[in-house]
């Protein structure tokens, strides 16, 4: 995926047995042109008519030649967006909200797009961070949970899911919300951070973090399309029960780097930029019921430790 050009290797096939597609619906809009949206193409295009919004022109020809077509197109300028409108039955939107304040102004501008005329979408699936939870001091929890979110960015995702809601109970839209915890790949993993020897958090004091494969967090995309009621959330996590320096060190010992330096809260504070600080301050274990039993996933990489072993494998191999 590092390569920017749209691929599915080796998860396309498994996409459709997942999503068994309605043939009806005939076109569908990917808002935000990411890795997961690069993960999700292949399938769609074997079953859809897919349109790409692009705010990089460069990005078009990429995305034609994989089967979509480009639609430019920015979420900060509502101007831009104005050929939305009636274009697709279903959206899938994977674009992240802006870069500051507390609510998200791109989702708003998206919204009144989609409504300015002509036919609503039928669905619009949307992932969200499981951040909206804030700290919850290491307690297992799922989607009943209140949302305390406790940085500004978890803000902005929370103010997007409610706008989305509250529009989708209006126009009578189906949206789905997904909320991922940290996507990890073989191309997505902390090797920098350990080469750089950043610490992590002593025992004593460290923080449960969740997380997802890629790939599993495209094909729950995928399921949400079939399977996704509507207003409902779902908590894209894997199995995982893991402290955050614990899935470091694992990180390392598969990739022969070195562990990182453990630390206090008040001296890993000192050493961390505020963003890499954020991630540490923050405690929760996510239950997965939901994306087993409603959306009925089977994960392709249920711990980390599987996703990880495969990385490892695939850095040997190649």
């Amino acid at each position: 995926m590092s390569s920017g050009r749209p691929s599915g290797r080796g998860a396309g096939r498994r996409f459709l047995r997942v999503v068994g597609y309605n043939a009806g619906v005939q076109k569908i809009l990917i808002v935000g042109s990411g890795d997961i949206a690069r993960r999700i193409l292949p399938p769609l295009v074997a079953r859809y008519r897919v349109y790409a919004l692009l705010r990089e022109p460069a990005q078009a020809a990429v995305w034609r030649a994989a089967g979509a077509i480009p639609l430019p197109g920015d979420l900060d300028d509502r101007a831009s967006l104005r050929r939305l409108a009636g274009l697709a039955e279903r959206v899938v939107h994977l674009a992240p909200p802006p870069g500051d304040g507390y609510t998200d102004r791109r989702m708003r501008n998206l919204l009144a797009a989609l409504g300015a005329g002509g036919s609503l979408p039928r669905q619009l699936i949307y992932i969200s961070t499981t951040g909206v939870y804030g700290d919850c001091a290491g307690a297992l929890i799922d989607e009943t949970r209140p949302c305390r979110p406790q940085s500004a960015r978890a803000a902005r995702r929370l103010d997007a899911e409610r706008r989305l809601r509250a529009w989708g109970r209006r126009r009578g839209v189906r949206v789905s919300i997904l909320r991922a915890p940290g996507i990890y790949a073989a191309d997505r993993l902390p090797l920098e951070r350990l080469r750089q020897g950043l610490p992590a958090l002593i025992a004593a004091e460290d923080v449960y973090s969740n997380h997802i494969h890629a790939d599993d967090l495209a094909a729950a995309c995928l399921a949400a399309l079939r399977r996704g009621r509507a207003n409902r959330v779902y908590d894209a996590v894997d199995d995982s029960r893991l402290c955050m320096a614990d899935y470091f060190d694992r990180v390392a010992d598969a990739f022969a780097l070195p562990r990182p330096p453990r630390l206090s809260r008040e001296e890993a504070a000192l050493r961390l930029s505020p963003l890499q600080w954020s991630f540490m301050r923050e405690s929760r274990r996510i239950g997965n019921r939901r994306l087993k039993q409603e959306l009925k996933l089977r994960l392709a990489y249920p711990t980390v430790a599987d996703g990880i072993a495969e990385a490892a494998r695939r850095t040997i191999c190649c």
